[in-house]
């Protein structure tokens, strides 16, 4: 968290958003007023709100401030916006943005044009790469077609996130939108790789332990036989948005990775499907 200085108070904000959140919001209210590094100040009181439930209105005031910041911050804002869509159930809205920022990516928009950019965690500068942010966002947009229950579409970008960086806890969200398809053997298939520490981070106890719960849950599936799901519960990738990252792709992905027949089986069922 940036300190501000022109707005009175500690030059610090950090130990006040400890202390007194309710009170560091107002504290980046002022600087937002007066002009004081807004960048900074808009996006940690969105952050701060989003931590003592205010995210709703979180959400409003990035909308209505961000205006006011830099190019060069929009990107950061985009994240929090995403992560406040998250938390308040706005599926839609993240899908949309998540959309835009991919788009964004393919067409050489993100980063300012650079390879990399700088990233914080908990106090922590670490450089990400367009691969990385990539497989990110691709992996949140999975997961939010899953809260849609739009599962064709959920397990198609689950699968590029794979090819292009993958990682244990991708690979067990992808074995479930198989599972909830009733593609068994496939969803098995996957876990086991899991459980045999042949995916990045599988040595994780979080994803090994999840791995090993999905793969009772195929079992017992496997016994019930339950039908196969109806393809009218689908929604199908626009075709412009999958073309791009389909470039994308080719940019990112390892050679052997880059066709995806995934989507060829989507447009397959695109009469059927719902728009």
């Amino acid at each position: 968290m940036e300190g501000h200085g022109s707005s009175g108070g500690s030059k610090d904000p950090f130990h006040l958003v400890q202390k007194d959140p309710e009170a560091a919001i107002i504290w980046f209210w002022k600087a937002i007023n007066v002009g004081d590094r807004v960048d900074s100040a808009l996006k940690d009181m969105a952050v701060v709100m989003k931590q003592v439930d205010r995210s709703e209105e979180a959400i409003e005031v990035i909308k209505s401030f961000r205006g006011r910041c830099s190019r060069q911050s929009q990107e950061s804002l985009d994240n929090v916006l995403i992560d406040l869509y998250k938390k308040c159930g706005k599926v839609e809205e993240q899908i949309e943005l998540l959309k835009r920022k991919l788009r964004q990516i393919y067409q050489g928009e993100i980063f300012n044009g650079r390879p990399t950019k700088t990233a914080r965690s908990h106090g922590k500068k670490f450089q990400v790469s367009v691969k990385q942010e990539t497989s990110r966002l691709l992996g949140n947009l999975g997961w939010a077609y899953m809260q849609k229950f739009n599962y064709m579409a959920a397990e198609a970008v689950y699968k590029k996130a794979q090819m292009i960086d993958p990682d244990a806890n991708k690979a067990c969200n992808l074995a479930l939108c198989l599972i909830r398809q009733a593609r068994f053997t496939e969803a098995q298939r996957i876990l086991d790789e899991v459980l045999q520490g042949g995916v990045p981070g599988s040595d994780d106890p979080k994803p090994k332990k999840r791995a090993e719960e999905l793969l009772i849950d195929v079992r017992s599936r496997q016994e019930a036989s339950p039908p196969p799901p109806e393809l009218s519960y689908l929604l199908s990738l626009d075709e412009d948005f999958v073309k791009g990252l389909e470039r994308l792709m080719g940019e990112l992905a390892p050679p052997r990775s880059r066709r995806l027949p995934v989507f060829e089986e989507i447009s397959s069922f695109k009469d059927q499907l719902t728009y």
